[in-house]
């Protein structure tokens, strides 16, 4: 009896126990402390006040001058430039004549190039997007020898083009689980790890960001509540805050811009977002401070092969030097390896090769539009899945802006790609549908808006040559080039390791440990290469600007430098600790305050010092590459960034000393840039002279339709006039204002 009694009592004690120990793990799971990238304390302390009173700046190690890359290219081919010879044999000629050899002091051998001996490269990268830049930047710290050439600019192409998120993918999550796709599952999971990597590398460069999903009917609050819940699971470690319910009053005051009618409430998860230009721009520095040779507007004309058949190089020219209204000069590369990392360009490459290959990209247009900031809140985004056709649209915050889209069409393929009136239109309509109604969305608030080439690719081995690869794809030829194309930026570090991997392979190189390598912090307390062993450290490697990166870093620079607060978080956001070099490169104001920083523009953060530090320090060669890539006016508002135009060639003109000519270049070449841009079409013509006397802002009835961002200016107001009423002379008689 007593122990049916004890069992009676024990059991729903057990019960209990077990409910409360479950509750409890899914409790703390969901509310654990979270490691939450950039609010740490920065590995670099910020610098100081050192003896004396006397301030101690960080001090940054340089790349190589873009001068300096190009004659190590030359170099891998046994060509060497007359001053080179100079240095080198200055010290025998001390020792055989005493003296100094006047022939070559100021005469023109100091120009001319000879025949030495040859320094191949381990590779050499074409394309320096984010799978060009990620694969270079994991040879470099592995020890092999790389270099990069890029025909345009870093991330020129689809790589600054994208969605700005740094997603595992919660649609691809639901296909795998309702299709039973392990490839899906096996994509998102590797996407959600390669996130984490991704804001512990870059965490002035990305963010996490809470994103919404409006709920209509009741009964999908726990479909998508379940969803968003094994989306959290698979992240694991790797997840930064849990997803959450919110009722409709709680997601109306979270997202006060949603249609009210029909909102049931919403669901909240989160995924990562990022600057991807500035991010593609720092993985090809970091790579370049880790002695990888990069060079940007180099183009490749031709691929080279020895005797039986295997590449060993490739013919590049410099565009520059057209630029600059000189003839482009050719020349080789030499190199072990050869990989072709040019998305949507691969086939182009590929076919450079072998002309008769089969095409393997399949392209498609993702067209994104910018909408002012007010559309959205700043720290929320929104997500809706099932779009009038079935496509997934995007409506995020984004530098200050509002970043919507994307649309997904086969598309050609062309350098510049411009948004089409019909894809910007139903990207608009879509918004509209779950926007209150009182918020009208017109054409005029689209700020800019462009199309990215998505490199979507097939694989020439698989037995249906038609389906896509959804993931990435490498491939070898039989010269021996190797092909990487496919994927997405959020998996660009895998796809690098992954490229690096079969490289050692198949050209049978010898990675090891980096020796000398630089001090990428800017301070002796760190050392960058303690990790690098000769294996892949992609996952830990900092890139640069990341070490002295704080949330608080902009407080720091407001003090010592006296920038305006958002001018000061834009550095900070965007250049990392490297804000110490940007802000001291800017103009004093002559003003209280701010007492540096003039702006390119009154709308926005972007300062001339970001303009000097761009030549300097990251190879920008052109306007474009400032305004699109550097900074990012070009991407966030088309007409401001034609009214910066003017003085951004100004500042590149006294750093890179460019002519009148080249000055009308780059006017003319920027503004056909700011076409796929979504500048009107109107403007395609404008002179230096009509934006600098403000003529560039006025529109024909017909755009300001489309391109104004407000009406014609309303009649006066009743307690306006001072006028008595019907008898204002510039008011119409039928006018309210007259009544």
């Amino acid at each position: 009896m007593a122990p049916t009694s004890s069992r009676r009592l024990l059991r729903p004690l057990f019960y209990t126990t077990a409910a409360a120990a479950l509750g409890g793990g899914v409790l703390y799971y969901s509310y654990r402390p979270r490691n939450i990238p950039g609010s740490h304390a920065p590995v670099v302390p910020p610098p100081g006040y050192g003896e004396g009173g006397t301030f101690a700046p960080p001090r940054f190690p340089m790349v190589k001058t873009r001068e300096e890359q190009i004659r190590d290219l030359k170099r891998s081919a046994g060509v060497r430039g007359g001053l080179e010879r100079v240095k080198g044999g200055i010290g025998a000629l001390f020792e055989s004549s005493g003296g100094r050899d006047d022939r070559v002091v100021g005469g023109r051998e100091e120009e001319e190039e000879e025949e030495g001996e040859e320094q191949p490269y381990d590779l050499l990268i074409i394309g320096s997007g984010a799978t060009g830049s990620g694969i270079a930047l994991d040879a470099a710290t592995r020890g092999l020898r790389v270099a990069v050439v890029e025909r345009d600019d870093f991330g020129s192409g689809t790589s600054s083009k994208s969605t700005k998120l740094v997603h595992g993918g919660v649609r691809y999550l639901e296909k795998a689980i309702w299709e039973l796709d392990y490839n899906q599952y096996k994509l998102v999971k590797e996407a959600l790890r390669e996130r984490k990597y991704f804001l512990d590398t870059a965490p002035h460069l990305s963010m996490w960001l809470p994103i919404m999903l409006p709920i209509e009917k009741w009964w999908q609050a726990p479909y998508f509540w379940a969803g968003t819940k094994v989306y959290d699971f698979l992240a694991g470690s790797e997840g930064i805050e849990s997803s959450y319910f919110l009722t409709k009053s709680k997601a109306l005051d979270a997202f006060p811009m949603l249609k009210k009618n029909g909102l049931f409430g919403a669901l909240v998860y989160y995924d990562g977002a990022h600057n991807d230009s500035r991010m593609n721009v720092s993985l090809a520095m970091t790579a370049a401070l880790y002695g990888a040779t990069v060079v940007n507007h180099l183009e490749v004309t031709g691929l080279e092969k020895d005797a039986s058949g295997k590449l060993n190089g490739a013919r590049v020219k410099d565009l520059v030097q057209e630029k600059n209204g000189k003839k482009a000069e050719e020349f080789s590369i030499r190199a072990k390896g050869i990989i072709n990392a040019t998305g949507p360009f691969t086939d182009s490459i590929r076919k450079m090769d072998d002309q008769s290959v089969d095409e393997i990209v399949a392209p498609s247009s993702g067209v994104h539009v910018i909408l002012p900031g007010y559309y959205s809140p700043a720290n929320m985004g929104l997500i809706d899945p099932k779009t009038s056709d079935g496509r997934v649209i995007f409506f995020l915050p984004w530098q200050g802006n509002t970043i919507a889209g994307t649309t997904d069409a086969a598309t050609n393929i062309t350098p510049n790609p411009i948004a089409g009136e019909e894809e910007i239109s139903w990207i608009l309509s879509e918004i509209r549908g779950y926007l209150a109604p009182d918020i009208n969305v017109q054409r005029g608030d689209v700020l800019a808006a462009w199309s990215g080439i998505r490199p979507l690719v097939r694989d020439p081995k698989a037995k249906n040559t038609e389906s896509l690869v959804r993931n990435h794809l490498i491939t070898v030829s039989e010269s021996g080039l190797l092909t990487c194309a496919g994927g997405k930026w959020t998996t660009y570090r895998q796809m690098g390791e992954e490229t690096v991997d079969e490289a050692i392979k198949l050209y049978k190189l010898s990675p090891g440990p980096v020796s000398h390598a630089p001090r990428v912090s800017g301070t002796e307390h760190i050392d960058d290469a303690a990790t690098l062993d000769g294996t892949c450290q992609t996952h830990q490697v900092r890139l640069l600007g990341a070490h002295g990166y704080s949330k608080t870093l902009f407080i720091n620079l407001i003090q010592h430098f006296g920038v305006e607060t958002d001018v000061a978080r834009h550095l900070t956001d965007s250049y990392g600790d490297r804000a110490w070099t940007v802000a001291a490169l800017s103009a004093p104001t002559e003003k209280r305050f701010p007492v540096r920083g003039v702006r390119i523009s009154a709308l926005y953060p972007f300062i001339d010092g970001e303009v000097r530090y761009a030549v300097r320090h990251e190879y920008a060669q052109t306007a474009v590459d400032v305004l699109a890539r550097r900074t990012r006016l070009a991407f966030l508002n088309a007409q401001a960034a034609l009214e910066a135009l003017p003085t951004v060639i100004d500042l590149m003109a006294a750093e890179l000393k460019w002519n009148s000519k080249r000055k009308e270049v780059e006017w003319k070449d920027t503004v056909q840039f700011l076409a796929s841009m979504g500048l009107a079409r109107s403007k395609l013509n404008v002179t230096r002279e009509d934006v600098e006397s403000g003529r560039a802002a006025e529109y024909d009835e017909h755009e300001r339709k489309l391109y104004s961002r407000h009406d014609r200016s309303a009649d006066p107001m009743k307690s306006d006039s001072k006028i008595e009423p019907g008898h204002n002379p510039v008011v119409g008689h039928g006018s309210p204002s007259n009544k």
